[in-house]
């Protein structure tokens, strides 16, 4: 009961406060929404300027690690460039390397030959210089005869060979002993070499063109049955040699004639058979062609057809035989 006596006087007592008017109440809400929208605002500028720092800031961060790596890169590539330079010296300098070894390596064997060769009893004291000696009187022998158809020259250096030859004891050369004294003795049975042989013949005959008159035949002389059969054509053959009494076409003839004389010398020096045996035919035409037919003319052709048969190198079938021998011998022992 007291409780509800208090009440009710307070409630007598004071009378209620006015409410405030209603658009006050507006303004300051919108006021506040204003300060709120405000402040958000001013919140939001914030926090976007400090994203757009922080992004600046992270994209100034990510171009300087670009920098970075692009200058880490380059100095990388230098490095690689460096590197295939130096590989390229190294490939270089181990193929020069690997051709000095292999050149030790040939040396090495060049010199264990020399030792196994010097170590050979063969090759000690006297008997090698005798062999090397001989070796080298039959390789000129051989020379000399083949080259400058020096005969004489070849049967001294082979007699040269045949005395050191002789100083050897070693049983082992017997054979060859025999194989040189064979081959001396065909080159004693030689007697003159036949390039010159057919060189000194050829200038005989030569020398007996220009002084041996050719007569004609005489008029009752018995002419074979064949020149008898074809007489016409023989007289044909006389006319044309007629032609030839003239002195600017005989003169020219027997100039043709030495020229060919002159080039089987040169053949003959070169021992060449060939051209040797053409040149003399040519010759034996114009020979025809200078002179009638006559016992002389016959004489002389048949001594062009000997000269043309015969060898310009001589025939020796044991010819460096010993030589062959002897080289054998030595490189198999």
């Amino acid at each position: 009961m007291p409780l509800a006596h208090a009440a009710a006087v307070t409630e007598t007592d004071f009378p209620e406060s006015p409410s405030p008017p209603p658009t006050r109440n507006r303004s300051a809400l919108w006021l506040l929404a204003l300060l709120l929208l405000a402040l958000v605002g001013w919140r939001g500028w914030v926090w976007w300027s400090a994203k757009a720092s922080a992004a600046h800031a992270a994209f100034s961060d990510v171009e300087q690690r670009i920098a970075a790596l692009e200058s880490r890169l380059d100095s990388l590539r230098r490095d690689q460039r460096g590197q295939g330079q130096r590989l390229q010296q190294a490939d270089a300098t181990n193929r020069v390397l690997r051709d000095e070894l292999l050149g030790i390596g040939q040396r090495a064997a060049l010199l264990e030959d020399s030792v196994s060769k010097l170590a050979d009893p063969d090759r000690h004291g006297a008997q090698a210089l005798r062999l090397d000696e001989t070796e080298l009187l039959l390789v000129m022998g051989q020379q000399r005869l083949l080259l400058a158809a020096d005969l004489d020259g070849a049967r001294r250096a082979y007699a040269l060979a045949a005395g050191v030859l002789s100083g050897i004891e070693d049983p082992a050369y017997l054979s060859l002993r025999q194989t040189l004294i064979q081959e001396r003795a065909a080159l004693d049975a030689l007697g003159i070499d036949p390039r010159v042989q057919a060189q000194l013949k050829l200038d005989a005959f030569a020398r007996t063109l220009q002084t041996a008159p050719h007569e004609p035949l005489a008029p009752g002389a018995r002419r074979p049955w064949w020149q008898r059969l074809l007489g016409s054509l023989d007289a044909e053959r006389t006319e044309e040699r007629a032609v030839l009494d003239a002195g600017a076409d005989r003169a020219t003839a027997q100039a043709a004639l030495q020229l060919e004389l002159s080039l089987a010398r040169a053949a003959a020096e070169r021992r060449d058979a060939a051209a040797y045996r053409a040149s003399l035919t040519r010759a034996d035409a114009w020979l025809q062609r200078l002179w009638p037919p006559s016992p002389g003319l016959q004489r002389q052709r048949a001594q062009l057809q000997a000269l043309a048969a015969m060898p310009l190198s001589p025939d020796l079938a044991t010819l460096g035989s010993t030589l062959q021998q002897l080289r054998q011998q030595r490189a198999a022992r």
